[in-house]
């Protein structure tokens, strides 16, 4: 175990070349703006996290678009996180660099409130922004995507965050011993 004095030397060099030796505070390696959008710019999917009515917690991945601020997904109403979220508002997001060409372990929560949106309106904007997203190979390809997600059962879940949590690895195994963290596993 090291002492205060040691710890305090070891992350001196957190923004230089020096390797940082503690990891008792990992909030110094916090995910900057401009690297947060390129992980947005990049990344399709996040985890949509929400409580169940005895208070578990629940997460699953799902696409997401990142608009104006605020992270948009949909489902259809049957998924038991509509009822959840419709119930209890508070909600999470988790979005990490894994499965892009960016780098491993680069990640951002977000905490928030939801809003469940039936709305033609939304769904018109939404529908073709995120098929533009997840398909960008070909205009026919998201119109297909655009037609798959069109169904009278659709919500759209918006996600308005109040908190947030960067992290980036790579700050914090910066001339480590141990090396980088792996891209593809």
């Amino acid at each position: 175990m090291s002492t205060p004095d040691e710890r305090a030397a070891g992350q001196a060099g957190r923004n230089g070349d020096e390797y940082v030796d503690s990891y008792e505070d990992v909030s110094v390696f916090a995910l900057g703006g401009d690297r947060e959008q390129t992980l947005h710019d990049r990344q399709t999917e996040c985890t949509f996290m929400w409580s169940t009515a005895t208070g578990d917690p629940v997460g699953v991945i799902m696409n997401y678009l990142l608009h104006d601020g605020r992270f948009w997904v949909t489902c259809t109403r049957r998924r038991k996180r509509v009822a959840a979220v419709e119930a209890r508002p508070r909600v999470a997001i988790a979005v990490t660099s894994r499965g892009t060409n960016i780098g491993v372990s680069q990640s951002v929560t977000y905490k928030g409130d939801a809003v469940v949106h039936d709305d033609p309106a939304v769904k018109a904007w939404f529908y073709p922004a995120l098929a533009a997203r997840v398909r960008p190979e070909s205009a026919e390809q998201q119109a297909a995507f655009v037609h798959h997600l069109d169904t009278p059962g659709r919500v759209v879940i918006e996600i308005v965050p109040t908190d947030r949590i960067g992290f980036d690895a790579e700050q914090m195994f910066a001339n480590s011993p141990a090396g980088p963290s792996r891209t593809e596993v």
